[in-house]
């Protein structure tokens, strides 16, 4: 689990803490609860092989409530989308190759992952009793969980690297972040003997939505769908 948590870390590393000032509130709770949640994922184990396990319960009535604040902060935040492919349907100079259909399919990928951490987390709850699916459910949160960050860290190393205005940045560092989780994915499930469950499945599959945004951000009825959604 500290894998993942210093992968989120560097990805989101430019964006969070280069634009620290002006991030509003709801960025600032949602960076820390998504840290926390990191550290919580590597502290509970650790506690439950140590035999703590009033504490490793006690901090776990904690963590559900991050989690809930997580999910809160993800879904308030995901308008922000349809107000950046308006922007940059008004003003294409700014946003270079990033299209509207580029955001859309980025909200689009939120719902998928915000979809599958809200099943993981009711579903750890449900299976307190059975330690490895308990774990195995928590632990697939860490996977669906690092796209945004992750990505956004990728896609900005390739703007530096190939400028703004290269075709090049749009989707394919997001198709390399996609590879590096689901690789990661499988490697623990395969080490914990989990690739078989149903965790592992939601988590890939929430994890394969960007490898179609081009065809969904296209799409008329996706577009009418999410704007019904966040802006109606």
């Amino acid at each position: 689990m500290v894998v993942p948590l210093i992968l989120i870390q560097v990805g989101i590393f430019g964006d969070y803490w280069g634009d620290f000032g002006r991030n509003t509130w709801a960025v600032h709770l949602h960076y820390w609860l998504a840290s926390a949640w990191y550290v919580l994922l590597i502290v509970q184990p650790f506690l439950y092989a140590q035999g703590s396990i009033a504490t490793h319960r006690t901090v776990g009535i904690f963590g559900f409530f991050i989690a809930g604040g997580f999910g809160f902060t993800s879904i308030s935040m995901m308008h922000r989308d349809i107000f950046y492919a308006d922007m940059s349907a008004q003003m294409p100079e700014r946003f270079g190759v990033l299209e509207p259909w580029f955001f859309l399919g980025v909200l689009v990928n939120e719902l998928a992952l915000f979809t599958a951490f809200m099943i993981a987390i009711p579903m750890a709850i449900l299976y307190r009793k059975q330690m490895e699916d308990h774990a195995w459910w928590l632990i697939s949160t860490a996977f669906i969980i690092m796209m945004p960050a992750l990505g956004r860290g990728m896609q900005n190393t390739a703007i530096m690297i190939f400028g703004f205005d290269n075709p090049i940045i749009v989707l394919q560092p997001l198709f390399l972040t996609q590879v590096i989780i689901i690789s990661l994915t499988l490697a623990a499930a395969a080490y914990l003997g989990k690739l078989r469950h149903p965790a592992t499945f939601i988590t890939v599959l929430a994890n394969l939505v960007p490898f179609f945004m081009g065809p969904i951000g296209k799409s008329e009825a996706v577009e009418a769908f999410l704007r019904a959604v966040f802006k109606g």
